[in-house]
This record gives structure tokens, sequence and C-alpha cells, in this order.
């Protein structure tokens, strides 16, 4: 499934980071990432928000490192949310 496909994300597994602290978050990021990757979930949104950007680039950080991202990009109808494929 390409990423530029997804237009409901109501149906696939999220996560809200807001009030997150940026270390907190990314502890959250990569065990939300572990778990829907065992259960075979390979389409997944978090939910970072808009504001300064501060939670987007360190979720986005935390994407390149995790081997097991195979792509992301930011919601087109909702920059506040970034879309997860997982590798298969």
């Amino acid at each position: 499934m390409n990423l530029n496909d997804v237009l409901f994300i109501e149906s696939y597994p999220s996560i809200d980071l807001h009030g997150f602290d940026s270390n907190y978050a990314k502890v959250k990021v990569n065990e939300f990432i572990n778990d829907n990757y065992k259960m075979g979930n390979y389409i997944i949104v978090i939910i970072h928000g808009i504001g300064n950007g501060i939670l987007k680039r360190e979720v986005q950080k935390e994407l390149k490192l995790n081997s097991k991202v195979a792509d992301y990009r930011l919601f087109y109808n909702n920059i506040g949310c970034t879309i997860v494929k997982l590798k298969r």
C-alpha cells in the first residue's frame, strides 16, 4: 500500500502524543511501533499535533532510526499526524 492512498486514518491504530514531552514521546512511539509490528498492523498513525513542531521533529528522528519503519509521511489532510508504514 502506498501512503498517498490512505484516505481515512480512523481505521488504523493510532497514538496521540499531545501533552507528552519529547523524551517520553520517543519511548512511547517505539513501544507503539514494536507492538503493532508484532500484531501485524503495517499502517499506523502517530498524532503529534502542529504546535511549534517539536514533537513532530522528534517523532521523525525516531522513525528514521527505527529498523521496522519502511516509510512515513505527514497526512496530507492533517499535518498534525504522521502515517507510518512498517516493514513486513
